[in-house]
């Protein structure tokens, strides 16, 4: 693996992990809830009143930043190195782990550790062990 040194942005990653931070903080301080997006999505497939309109700020929010971006600036490319039934089965095997795990990675790995949760401390420590041994697997010993 190399890294693109023309490409690193260190600085807005470091704003961005900023703004995730803040938005995560205020909102648990503000709502009093868990900016964890399975859990969001979650809700809305089973409502409850009074609990929806926020719900769908929330993924209102998440599908329209990158659309406003883009009106201001060039969205970057996206290339996708696998084929639509590994992406099939790559999003049921996150679907199936964030309900095992109680969570996903901005629930677990953002708030959660936060919050110096000891589950979400295990929960992220899992899901990352899992990708790193998943791409092993995928880029070094399954292909020739």
């Amino acid at each position: 693996m190399t890294l693109d040194w023309n490409a690193f942005t260190p600085w807005s990653a470091l704003l961005g992990g900023l703004l995730i931070g803040l938005a995560s903080a205020m909102f648990a301080l503000l709502n009093g809830r868990i900016a964890g997006i399975s859990g969001v999505l979650g809700g809305l497939l089973k409502p409850v009143r009074g609990d929806l309109a926020w719900r769908v700020a929330f993924i209102g929010g998440l599908v329209a930043a990158p659309l406003l971006y883009a009106l201001f600036s060039t969205l970057p490319t996206v290339q996708i190195d696998a084929g639509t039934g590994a992406l099939l089965a790559a999003g049921l095997l996150v679907g199936v782990g964030t309900r095992y795990g109680s969570g996903c990675t901005s629930g677990h790995g953002v708030c959660g550790l936060s919050r110096l949760s000891p589950r979400s401390l295990v929960a992220t420590a899992t899901f990352m062990a899992a990708g790193f041994a998943t791409v092993f697997v995928l880029r070094h010993l399954l292909t020739a």
